[in-house]
């Protein structure tokens, strides 16, 4: 399996310009593409292919008054922001497909210097881990790194990224086989919520820290302070960035918390059952912060990732599964309530449940359930899955219309009058 491994990287003014100067190269080469397809669909021209893009806005780009500068980078810088426009393409082509898993991709969008997040991606050819431990970035020099931890294997790829507060950091790929942990026993299911975190159904209760809502006080000042700064003014830019920092803040004792949770949870279970929330929707209704500042969306894809990583079983309940509305005892669905109800008794037998905990053991008894019938789906068909998923095709050009040369051609003509 391949995972990330993320490091904080402090270049000096030099560096720290020329890696300016490469996501610019990258945002041009991508907008310049992506501008180029869309002429040409809405000619009705066939899909411009990736190695007309690549000598059209990248060889010859570079041979222009106007694009010169795009030879101060490396040139795997720019073909692999081309590589990323495909990937880009291909999620989008494979969602309208239902071909991929999870909801769908729209088209890629134009990229802006100012977003807050700006990327290159290299391959083994752009980079070299030095053995003093510095990073080697082709066309930028030596990177000071500040090794939290060692890398398990040689990377495959690495991505620089500057996010919103001014950090840096180096985003190396890396093939990892998976380290079995010793089995144990125990098996859970979890139930999500926003006052308790997370409901095992062994009984443990697990609290939401609320990062946001802890320092909303001094997001709130520092917000204020920004909206008194004039547009365009230097102190603006500074407000700014302190606000961005605060929210890193925020987000880094997110994801540490996050970690060691998860962690936690799949050491010592066996077997982890959760409910696939809706999170893209309720992230969308009055609960929409306190659900954000909960981040069940990344809690649960670590639970997936560290379970494929360290041998164990992790299986998602469907979501219209009544967990909170059946007796765990006998199996009565006693019916909806509403959420301020946190404790009921079933009409059927009697049991006293805690809302919470009852939805825990029912998502436990739910995962199970369906991890049984996927072993007996297997054992009739010969497969490892209960069903498999079908392939996204591949987009073909439409007939006729406008050809590729010409829109290409077009382009040429405005980068080199």
């Amino acid at each position: 399996m391949r995972l990330r491994y993320n490091y904080r990287v402090y270049p000096d003014a030099d560096q720290r310009l020329a890696l300016a100067q490469a996501f610019g190269c990258a945002r041009v080469v991508w907008n310049d593409c992506l501008r180029a397809r869309k002429d040409a669909h809405a000619a009705g021209a066939p899909y411009v292919s990736s190695s007309e893009l690549s000598k059209a806005f990248i060889t010859r780009a570079k041979q222009t008054e106007e694009r010169r500068w795009l030879g101060d980078v490396s040139a795997v810088v720019l073909q692999q922001s081309l590589r990323d426009l495909d990937a880009a393409f291909r999620n989008f082509f494979a969602s309208l497909k239902d071909g991929r898993k999870g909801r769908r991709h729209g088209p890629p969008r134009f990229k802006s210097k100012k977003d807050s997040r700006q990327g290159i991606r290299l391959n083994t050819n752009a980079f070299v881990l030095r053995d003093d431990g510095r990073l080697y970035v082709a066309k930028v020099g030596d990177l000071k790194v500040r090794w939290s931890r060692p890398l398990p294997a040689a990377p495959t790829s690495l991505t620089i990224i500057k996010d919103a507060a001014g950090r840096y950091f180096a985003s190396f790929v890396v093939a990892v086989q998976p380290d079995g942990l010793p089995e144990v026993n125990a098996e859970v299911g979890i139930d999500l919520g926003l006052t308790t975190f997370a409901v095992l159904s062994d009984g443990t209760k697990i609290s939401s820290p609320r990062f946001l809502r802890r320092a909303e006080k001094k997001l709130k000042k520092l917000q204020r302070e920004l909206s008194r700064k004039a547009d365009g003014s230097n102190n603006r830019a500074k407000a700014r960035v302190k606000l961005a920092r605060q929210h890193a803040k925020v987000a880094d004792r997110r994801r540490d918390w996050h970690h060691k949770m998860s962690t936690r949870i799949i050491r010592d279970n066996q077997a982890v059952y959760v409910e696939d929330l809706a999170v893209h929707a309720l992230g969308r209704t009055r609960l929409a912060k306190s659900v954000h500042d909960a981040g069940w969306g990344a809690f649960l894809r670590m639970l997936e990732y560290k379970a494929a990583k360290h041998g164990r079983n992790f299986g998602r309940v469907g979501r219209f599964v009544p967990t909170s509305q059946m007796c765990s005892t006998c199996g009565h669905r006693d019916g909806p309530k509403p959420l301020h109800v946190r404790a009921w008794t079933c009409a059927a037998c009697g049991s006293l449940h805690d809302r919470d905990e009852n939805a825990a053991i029912n998502t436990l008894a739910a995962g199970r359930a369906d991890r049984s019938n996927a072993s007996w789906s297997a054992g009739r068909t010969g497969t490892r899955v209960p069903a498999p998923r079908g392939e996204a095709g591949s987009r073909t050009g439409r007939p006729g219309g406008t050809s590729t040369v010409s829109i290409l051609d077009r382009h040429a003509s405005k980068l080199c009058p």
